[in-house]
């Protein structure tokens, strides 16, 4: 997600936080490539024409140009400016009491409204303590039905259709029906995309929504197809005036265009992002932390929240104890991978630690495909090798490796990985990591 956009802005702030005092030169030079590195992002031009604009006129303000530190004066005014082209404090999504709440989903076909309907549901099931319930109106599409109501069965949530019929507002009728005899607080509508925007689908659509009165529409992007997501975004919100965006596959997302781009083309922010396949991987959007980590100043809030849902307390108070006193083992480090693995891919969940570059990464590199090899090499080790991997020689080294089913060199590789994570958590709960660590502005 945005790995691109990072390294290039993280680049030309370190050049620009090591000249010490900054001149007009010095700045301007700097936002040419900061001008470049969004247009490569994708970002629309105009965009990236008035947000380069904005920062120069502040930039080469008293702000900057009389600080002690103007290198991470700049830093600060892109966060600021960055957070202000996202902004989506205007948005708020309230649940009624005693009253239905209806949600309709639109967009273009393969965009991820389907799998976006059960993540919804998911996520207000969790959050709001919503009742939900799933209307599947996309009836031309092969298989979108069954989809709908496999997702809904994996859920335990109930799937309202009718495949008898191609009528949307009849289907819809039939689960306003439903809802007055079955305990609901959340609809959440299905609807049908195409592979272009057409005359007829969004009659059908506006039909729908006359008919449905949602509380809420969400136009649904594929994040990974940059301006056109824009685009088709625009003319969607001419014609339905949706409310809020979700941006689907930002996890894959190297350049970002769309995300940065969409509220002001648009006007209308970006509520949700889906950051994965699995159906709990839908975040809420929020700007500043979307921001802190274009940046590379990562996302503690962010990580916190997602370690809440993954350990729970008592674990989470009997590591942060072992890790203060520079105690974690390989069954801890087994232990939290795990758990990590429920927080979403581990590369991903690395990023949002603040100070952790791209060096580090590569240090402790390891993924999800990786995890079971590393399952079988620690469960092949004694629980006191486990306890203390020092005392693994040579011989233990081979016998390891034969018990998991994998070589010498990964049974080193781990053990190495193991050190050099021990040696960067040591690193982290150090007084002069805390002392000397600060955002870079």
């Amino acid at each position: 997600m945005f790995n691109d956009l990072s390294e290039r802005l993280n680049g030309i702030f370190r050049n620009l936080k090591g000249k010490g005092k900054l001149s007009e030169s010095n700045i301007k030079d700097s936002l040419k490539e900061i001008r470049m590195a969004l247009l490569e992002a994708d970002v629309n031009f105009r965009i990236v024409k008035n947000f380069i604009k904005e920062i120069q006129e502040r930039a080469l303000g008293q702000e900057v140009m009389k600080s002690l530190e103007p290198g991470q004066q700049v830093v600060k005014i892109v966060h600021e400016q960055l957070i202000a082209l996202m902004d989506n404090s205007d948005f708020k999504l309230d649940f009624h009491n005693n009253k239905l709440t209806k949600i309709m989903l639109v967009g273009l076909q393969g965009s991820g409204k389907t799998t976006a309907c059960a993540k919804l549901a998911n996520y207000f099931r969790k959050k709001k303590n919503a009742i939900p319930s799933l209307v599947a109106c996309d009836v031309y599409r092969p298989a979108a039905i069954h989809q709908l109501e496999v997702l809904g069965k994996q859920l335990n949530v109930p799937v309202i259709s009718d495949t008898n019929t191609k009528d949307v507002k009849k289907i819809a009728k039939q689960a306003m029906d439903w809802t007055q005899k079955n305990n609901s607080s959340l609809m959440i509508f299905d609807t049908a995309g195409r592979l272009h925007i057409d005359q007829d689908m969004m009659k059908e659509i506006k039909d729908l929504k006359d008919y449905v009165k949602p509380d809420y529409i969400f136009f649904v992007a594929d994040a990974m197809t940059g301006q056109d997501a824009v685009n088709v975004a625009k003319e969607f919100n001419d014609l339905l005036a949706f409310d809020a965006v979700i941006l689907t596959k930002l996890d894959g997302d190297a350049r970002g265009g769309a995300a940065l781009s969409i509220k002001a083309v648009t006007d209308k922010p970006v509520a949700f992002v889906g950051m994965g396949e699995k159906i709990s991987d839908l975040e809420e959007f929020f700007p500043d932390r979307m921001a802190s980590r274009i940046l590379g100043m990562g996302d503690v809030l962010s990580l916190i929240e997602k370690a809440q849902d993954a350990f729970d307390e008592e674990q989470a108070e009997k590591l942060a104890k072992k890790m203060k006193k520079n105690q974690f083992t390989l069954s801890d480090f087994l232990e939290q991978l795990q758990s990590m693995k429920k927080m979403g891919p581990l590369d991903q969940i690395m990023k949002m630690i603040p100070g952790v570059n791209a060096k580090m990464m590569e240090q402790v590199n390891f993924d999800g495909k990786q995890l079971a090899h590393i399952e079988a090499i620690i469960y092949s080790m004694t629980i006191k090798e486990r306890e203390n991997p020092k005392i693994i020689n040579g011989s233990r080294r081979i016998r390891i490796a034969k018990g998991s089913g994998t070589s010498v060199q990964a049974v080193n590789r781990l053990l190495k990985q193991f050190e050099q994570m021990k040696s960067m958590m040591k690193n982290m709960n150090s007084s002069k990591f805390m002392k000397n660590f600060k955002m870079p502005f």
